[in-house]
């Protein structure tokens, strides 16, 4: 017997109640790359976590605002926390509190210490301004208690320096200066404290020290450096030294031909000659150690293009004298150099462009060189920092954290590689799908076959198959592994990460993603999200992000085009990264959207300026047909047409919205690109069908208003700009995230509001919300509205009447409260539209993805009442107004993913499954069957007995046959 097509629906609608995935698919299908970020030297250390203990962990702040703890033994992140991701453009800063079990912070405006071992707020504090020094000050001898600290704020244009009880976090003092010199640093050692400004105006600063009393914070003296010629920016100031015994500060002229060098608490200041450099001398930077007990010496390093040396010099502690102890030779390349103690030693660690040298800031005999081997090519290096340890009287071992110019930061143990951390991969602002470009190419092939002469096609079949014989060895060498993979339950064999085949079932693609720093990458997201390869495509200065409008994807091409906000335009094969294609500098016009627009020769990207219009001349044969809907330069959402007039066309103005007065826009979403209806109807309990209102135009406005605290959502029509549904809501925290989503003919935006506006059933609620609206042509059961049984509609003229109104949708709205706060959301897509779709939440409060099944959402659950069995035949069932986050429905399990900016989805080429791809700077990536995976057999299933029973059956037979003829033979004889 034929089941009902309704019943199988209602099967697939009810099946996803049971779990979100398979049991044993959690951790195998999903990935997860666990970033921090690019580590910033000035905030990278090793510590011991406990005091007793001789093990230290790797501690650093990321150039993300993520401070976080990594085991140096296995490159495992022991723990991480997000402190200002997006917040803020400055470094932060991050510093050990030797001798005890914690770390502090201090970004912005917030100051925290955090357990060394564990990562666990011990206490923070915010304050006024913005955080420009931090500083651990060292206890006096037989002193009891934890260290306190010191932090230099700027406020209003003024330094205002504060010292911090270590055990609770509260101001011990605090001193302002009413001057309005430029805060630089602040600097202590065992009897004073010194708060180093920039005193002057634009075009040459003088430096100002102010001494100030550890236990009151009373001002004790003051004194200023002559350096006007010489310091223009706070960067010219080469450093300011801190908990030393002898902290200096340092500055070069303007020629870098001298280094000035003035040690805090001292008059006057000595001139160093800096000598010369192959290529000239381009950077100078000193390493010091920032330990009390350590030796006053430190080191100039000199750098060019293409070379770099060093000056080691001694602080003699009773005459206050500079001398020159030893020189480091010059080596090819500008290299790196970092500092490390022990007790009273220094230790100097240089990193050339194949070597790792130890030397003791002593004498210049060298403790330690180590060959560097890398497992892989990682790049050139750009920075590094190093733990060196005395083992015994003469040797000594060095383990080297080292960051390229790639983003891997790798571990280096005595010159041998001992891991490395893909932490460029960190800090994603677009990413996009693309096929696997190869066989694009073949299906490219067939279609110029198919379109030739049958001779020329047949003579081009037999090469192109002649061709393909130089594969047979390698196909047939993967055979085996091929058929153990396919009966085996386990995984045999190991996969090549850098190169990518499309599989049966659709689950290989490329991800291209583009980073903040101006990096794209692809990664294979059938293999774990392996990365595939990765271009430098844009050159960004320190301190500079790249802002990237929109990733587009030519599969047919296998090419991939990026759109800069700046103007900046990057072609590149998607195969390869190999950059095909790129904008020069001078070219730059900046833009406010890039739109994929199609015509008949193709898709092609149509990008737009800040005032809205084309930046490109479109010829009319390229003209779109399409009204293209953008933002305006007042804020407003503009549908713009093509006019074609001969072999030009001119840019139409068809309509503009703005929202009421008050209100700014703050969002927009249409439908995906992919969004197939597998039903243009939704049937109901009685057979009847409420048909659905299916707009491929529609587009979702959202505009708050700060001042009276609201939020309106407006249902667009992209073609015409009419408005089809409009609600609001009062009494909204505009503060707080306001995500949406648009598919099929259904929307959900989630608020932080003070009680629900659509029902009653929580009045005076408060909380985070979640509101679904689905849109019927109609009200009433088998009534196509307006549009009746027509097969064309108008956006435009709906009807045969000149200028009728629009048809406007029924719309069916349900509230739901929700525990967490929703930063943004996205919906499942599969390839005929028929599984249930899921709305995907990213929920930051438990760094999360929540995936709610569209059943739970469905906003004509009874209210009140328990549902009827006709009801429960539709799929219906008890309206409750609260959404638990229920464990089996978190996509991530019990994954922490931090920093999740956006959320893509695309189709698998099995119906029930839907890839996801999570960014920003955590990578998360995974397959969801919504309506459980119907059509692919469960990773439990045991081929091995089904492969052994048929094999069974097989030889069953071919015994059985012999003797079942005999008998028949002997059956006919006998009769």
């Amino acid at each position: 017997m034929r089941l009902p097509i309704s019943l199988l629906c209602l099967t697939l609608s009810i099946i996803p109640n049971s779990r979100a995935i398979f049991a044993d698919d959690a951790y195998e299908i999903d990935y997860h790359h666990q970033l921090l970020g690019i580590p910033q030297t000035h905030a990278t250390f090793f510590h011991r976590p406990r005091p007793l203990d001789k093990p230290t962990l790797l501690y650093t702040l990321s150039d993300l605002g993520v401070i976080g703890a990594v085991n140096p033994a296995t490159g495992e992140i022991v723990w991480r926390q997000l402190l200002a991701y997006d917040k803020v453009d400055r470094p932060g800063f991050f510093r050990p509190v030797e001798g005890e079990g914690s770390v502090v912070s201090a970004i912005d405006s917030r100051v925290d210490a955090w357990d060394a071992s564990n990562g666990k707020a011990n206490w923070g504090n915010t304050f006024a301004g913005t955080a420009k020094d931090l500083e651990v000050m060292e206890k006096a001898a037989g002193a009891k208690g934890l260290k306190d600290i010191l932090v230099l704020f700027e406020e209003a244009g003024k330094s205002t320096l504060r010292k911090l009880e270590g055990a609770t976090g509260n101001v011990a003092w605090e001193f302002k200066d009413e001057s309005s010199d430029v805060p630089l640093q602040v600097s202590t050692d065992v009897k004073s404290v010194y708060l180093v400004a920039l005193h002057g105006a634009w075009g040459g600063y003088n430096v100002k020290v102010t001494v100030l009393d550890p236990a009151t914070g009373k001002k004790t003296t003051e004194y200023t450096l002559s350096t006007k010629s010489d310091v223009h920016s706070a960067e010219d100031v080469l450093l300011v030294g801190a908990n030393s015994a002898a902290p200096i500060v340092a500055w070069t002229d303007k020629t870098l031909k001298t280094m000035k060098v003035h040690i805090l608490g001292k008059s006057g200041e000595q001139s160093l000659p800096l000598k010369e450099v192959n290529g000239g001398i381009s950077n100078v930077t000193i390493h010091a150690p920032h330990l009390i007990q350590s030796l006053p010496h430190f080191l100039v390093h000199s750098q060019s293009p293409t070379s770099n040396r060093a000056d080691v010099y001694h602080i003699d502690l009773t005459t206050g004298s500079i001398t020159l102890a030893y020189e480091l030779p010059q080596l090819v390349g500008q290299g790196a150099i970092s500092t490390s103690s022990q007790d009273a030693n220094v230790y100097f660690t240089r990193f050339t462009e194949d070597e790792i040298i130890i030397l003791s800031s002593i004498s210049h005999g060298i403790l330690g060189k180590w060959k560097v081997t890398l497992e892989d090519d990682h790049g050139a290096l750009i920075q590094g920092i190093a733990e060196v340890v005395k083992k015994a009287s003469d040797s000594y071992a060095a383990r080297s954290a080292i960051v390229t110019n790639s983003g891997d930061w790798v571990l280096v143990r005595n010159g041998a590689e001992a891991w490395s951390r893909p932490e460029g991969l960190s800090g994603v602002v677009a990413a996009e799908w693309a096929e696997i470009p190869q066989f694009e190419s073949l299906v490219k092939t067939l279609e110029e076959e198919s379109h030739s002469n049958p001779l020329s096609a047949y003579i081009h079949r037999v090469t192109r198959h002649i061709d393909d014989l130089r594969y047979l060895p390698g196909w047939l060498e993967a055979l085996p592994v091929r058929v153990l993979n396919s009966i085996l339950p386990i995984e045999v064999g190991t996969q090549n990460t850098r190169v990518v085949t499309r599989d049966t079932f659709g689950f290989n693609k490329l991800v291209i993603v583009a980073t903040q720093r101006g990096q794209v990458i692809a990664l294979n997201a059938g293999n774990k999200g392996s990365l595939v390869w990765s271009m430098a495509a844009q050159a960004m200065s320190s301190g500079q992000k790249w802002s990237v409008q929109g990733i587009f994807v030519n599969n047919k091409q296998g090419q991939v085009e990026i759109y800069g906000t700046l103007g900046d335009r990057t072609i590149l094969n998607a195969t390869t990264g190999e950059i095909v294609g790129k904008h020069e500098e001078a070219d730059f016009k900046p833009i406010s959207a890039a739109v994929a627009v199609e015509d008949e020769s193709g898709t092609w990207i149509m990008p737009f300026d800040l005032q809205g219009k084309s930046i490109y001349d479109v010829p009319s044969n390229l003209a779109p047909s399409d009204t293209i809907a953008v933002r305006g330069p007042d804020g407003d959402v503009r549908g713009i047409k093509f006019e074609i007039k001969g072999t030009t066309t001119e840019q139409i103005l068809q309509w503009s919205f703005l929202p009421r007065s008050g209100q700014k826009i703050t969002n927009v979403v249409a439908r995906p690109a992919h969004d197939p209806v597998a039903s243009i109807g939704k049937v109901l309990w009685d057979r009847n069908v409420l048909y659905k209102y299916l707009n491929p135009n529609a587009i979702l406005v959202t505009a708050i208003d700060d001042v009276a605290s609201s939020a309106s959502f407006y249902l667009l029509d992209s073609v015409s700009g009419d408005v089809l549904y409009i609600a609001t809501h009062e009494g909204i925290d505009t503060n707080q995230p306001i995500p949406s989503a648009l598919t099929e003919n259904w929307f959900a935006y989630s608020i932080f509001a003070d009680s629900l506006s659509t029902t009653a059933a929580l009045p005076g609620s408060k909380g985070y919300q979640l509101v679904v609206s689905e849109l019927f042509e109609s009200e009433f059961p088998n009534d196509r509205g307006p549009f009746g049984a027509a097969e064309n509609t108008s956006s435009i003229n709906p009807s045969d009447i000149i200028n009728a109104e629009p048809a406007i949708p029924h719309v069916v709205t349900q509230s739901f409260m929700i525990p967490e706060a929703i930063s943004k959301m996205s919906v499942t897509q599969t390839g005929q539209g028929i599984t249930t779709r899921q709305l995907l939440c990213v929920l930051p409060g438990v760094n999360g993805i929540f995936a709610i099944p569209r059943t739970l959402l469905d906003p004509r659950r009874p209210v009140g009442r328990d549902q009827t069995a006709l009801e429960a035949e539709e799929g219906l069932f008890r309206y409750k107004p609260f959404i638990e986050v229920d464990p089996k429905y978190v996509l991530t399990h019990k994954r922490e993913v931090i920093g999740v900016k956006d959320i893509i989805t695309s189709p698998a080429l099995l119906e029930s499954t839907s890839l996801l791809f999570a960014f920003g700077i955590d990578i998360f990536g995974s397959r969801v069957s919504p309506s459980a995976a119907f059509d692919i057999l469960g990773k439990g299933f045991n081929k091995l007995s089904l492969v052994a029973t048929v094999v069974a059956l097989w030889l069953g037979v071919i015994v059985l046959t012999p003797m079942a003829r005999r008998k028949q033979i002997n059956l006919q004889w006998m009769s």
